[in-house]
């Protein structure tokens, strides 16, 4: 699977902007008196509280490595400046409150059931047996995150038989009747043994030695990914231990570095897995994350999408699944709406240096004109981007996302996203949030993505933009946390604790969206043991490849070389230009980059080392081999659907862990 790609250079030219003469003067930032009857309330709850610990919560770190120490006061300013903007242009219409997109509190055990519906166990629910995914899928679960759908389904049980319906499965019937955390570890001993789940890497601790609270500014704290997050909590619990890190160490304004360290797999990006398989990590992320928030005492909110209304435009106020849509009967291979792009796209190439971007509020008669014209002239391409001052773009960039049927965090996960600064230690907020961004809807995550990366170049340009990290935060948070504006429903005190979250949880988002946009190597291998217990391979989703490594693999059969024999050669089918066979030695040092050199090098021979001359029976031109990453070697069936493999990964350790797969070199669709 790719990452998104936004709209080809080729293809916005027609929308490309142009500096303008005499841009619009800066606003001066004003002091705004929040009247506790309105701004006071200018946040919403969105469900994030901490529910019953349990624990004591003595145990728990009482202080947060994000918060300002006391020497150290980040401004909220641009929050309420936001917010007041906002509800000064009259976006709160009274008409659409509660007829959106943005949720309500489900009734007693619907939590439980949608979440057993979305982890794909909703099955449990009933009185038949267990089938062979079930079975497959709770085999593959750790220790807390299998306390996790135990609990679940005991809440589920309790509501259940409150109400008169069909009788409810006992959990008993479905783990085989042993008691919650006493479960025998793998290693024979009984009571609470949190046992990371091995990913085919080297083994490393649960979780990271702490570096020490005073460790060096710019040094690299290790983030690991190759054991569940929840089993390193747990481990962490039971020795008695505080996560790694020191409250006043990290602040708001000097985040720390994390570094991830590589296995012999490599390591797994979101677009290097076929969409099957990404749906399967996402059920199992959303287990992973229930079971952390158990283990760290946190109620994790989950609220119902309402329904949501049919919409007379086009762009503004339309999912994001409409606009992908109708853009794709222009563009089929469009991740991210059209829109979207051009917006982020204006501002990139005029705003990024421009003083205040993001926070200096355009013209509220030229923004409401714009927004017209856009619904009426941008599919038929009349739409005149020349005439877009980048303070406008920047206000229909921040209307678009509000202005969604639904947050662009999801109605569903919008209060786990709130819930995320509530979680003392830094690494685990990390953790948490990592787990939330597997669990969006692609095209959610997608397009976040793309903002993501504008945010970045934003901040990239501190020192003439006047916009640090923080500013950003604080002005994006109340666009992503306050959808369409709707009004505040919180208890009185907690409106500056929640803005400071919001902006936490945006701050933190740009700053490691690297980071997050991973996948974790345990639940990589989770996805390989669930795929290895089912009878079925994955399908494939090209059928010439599908049928032409059907006929290699059973040609391979026949000749008797079997999983049970490690070959000494590494036979890589080749499905681009050429259908042919590379062989490669497969010893314990070679890795993937050497067999796409040995490939590149086979194209051209002539090639190798000489800058000057252009090889004739070169079958790329030189142009194209020097861009090593147009090249890809993916493993393709057997346990995992398409995986797109890190060119540090070992090719002994990737057969151990798929031996049944076929490696194929192809040309990278980004």
């Amino acid at each position: 699977m790719a990452e998104p790609a936004l709209l080809p250079t080729t293809q916005m030219g027609r929308l490309a902007p142009v500096s303008l003469a005499s841009p619009c003067p800066r606003i001066p930032r004003a002091h705004i008196a929040r009247r506790p009857g309105r701004c006071a309330q200018c946040q919403t709850d969105l469900g994030c509280s901490s529910g019953p610990s349990s624990r004591p919560v003595s145990q728990l770190p009482q202080k947060n490595p994000l918060r300002a120490c006391p020497a150290e006061s980040l401004s909220l300013d641009g929050f309420w400046m936001e917010v007041e903007r906002i509800q000064q242009r009259d976006e709160l219409r009274e008409e659409d409150c509660g007829s959106g997109g943005e949720g309500r509190p489900p009734e007693e055990g619907e939590t439980e059931s949608q979440w057993l519906q979305d982890t794909g166990l909703s099955d449990l629910l009933g009185g038949l047996g267990l089938d062979s995914h079930h079975r497959g899928l709770l085999s593959t679960l750790t220790q807390t995150q299998v306390a996790a759908v135990r609990r679940r389904l005991d809440i589920y049980a309790r509501s259940a038989r409150r109400r008169p319906k069909a009788p409810v499965r006992d959990v008993r019937d479905i783990f085989g009747g042993f008691k919650a955390g006493e479960m025998p570890s793998e290693n024979g001993d009984s009571g609470m043994k949190w046992t990371p789940l091995s990913s085919g890497s080297p083994k490393s601790p649960p979780a990271a030695e702490p570096e020490g609270p005073q460790a060096p500014a710019g040094m690299e704290h290790a983030f690991h990914m190759d054991s569940a997050y929840s089993e390193q909590a747990a481990l962490l619990l039971q020795r008695g231990r505080q996560p790694p890190g020191d409250t006043c160490a990290w602040s708001k304004g000097s985040l720390p570095k994390f570094r991830i360290p590589k296995g012999r797999l490599g390591l797994t990006r979101i677009g290097d897995l076929s969409s099957q398989d990404l749906k399967k990590i996402a059920a199992l992320a959303l287990i992973e994350l229930t079971a952390l928030c158990d283990v760290l005492g946190l109620d994790l909110k989950r609220s119902k999408a309402g329904k949501q209304k049919a919409t007379e435009t086009r762009l503004f106020g339309v999912s994001l699944e409409a606009l992908l849509e109708a853009d794709r009967k222009a563009l089929p291979s469009t991740q991210v709406p059209l829109v979207l792009q051009a917006l982020l796209s204006c501002l990139e190439k005029r705003g990024l240096d421009m003083e205040g971007i993001l926070r200096v509020p355009g013209s509220q008669a030229r923004v409401k004109g714009l927004e017209q014209k856009l619904e009426r002239d941008f599919y038929t391409g009349l739409f005149s981007w020349d005439e877009v001052h980048h303070n406008d773009a920047s206000d229909l960039l921040k209307r678009f996302i509000r202005e969604l049927p639904a947050p662009l965090l999801t109605a569903e996960y919008l209060p786990a996203f709130a819930v995320v600064p509530n979680i003392p230690d830094l690494r685990q907020r990390l953790q948490a949030l990592h787990l939330l961004i597997l669990i969006l809807p692609e095209p959610n995550r997608n397009a976040l993505k793309a903002l993501l990366e504008f945010l970045r170049k934003v901040v990239a340009q501190e020192q003439s933009n006047k916009m640090t990290l923080w500013n950003v935060s604080t002005v994006m948070a109340p666009n992503l946390f306050l959808h369409r504006g709707q009004p505040p429903k919180l208890l009185k005190g907690r409106e500056k604790q929640l803005a400071e979250g919001a902006a936490e949880v945006v701050q933190m988002m740009v700053h490691y969206q690297d980071l997050l946009w991973m996948v974790s190597s345990f639940l990589v291998a989770q996805v390989r043991n669930l795929n290895d217990s089912s009878s079925r391979r994955p399908q494939l989703c090209d059928a010439g490849l599908k049928t032409w490594l059907r006929r290699t693999h059973a040609d391979r059969d026949k000749a008797g070389d079997g999983p049970e024999a490690t070959p000494t050669v590494a036979k890589i089918q080749v499905a681009w230009l050429i259908k042919d066979t590379l062989e490669v030695p497969l010893t314990p040092s070679t890795k993937v980059a050497h067999v796409l050199r040995q490939f590149t090098g086979r194209l051209s021979p002539g090639l190798q080392g000489q800058e000057g001359n252009e090889d004739k029976d070169s079958l790329l031109p030189r142009s194209r081999l020097r861009k090593t990453a147009d090249i890809v070697l993916c493993e393709v069936g057997g346990n995992l659907s398409e995986h797109r493999l890190d060119p540090d990964a070992y090719l002994l350790d990737l057969y151990r862990a798929n031996p049944y797969g076929e490696w194929v070199i192809k040309q990278s669709p980004t």
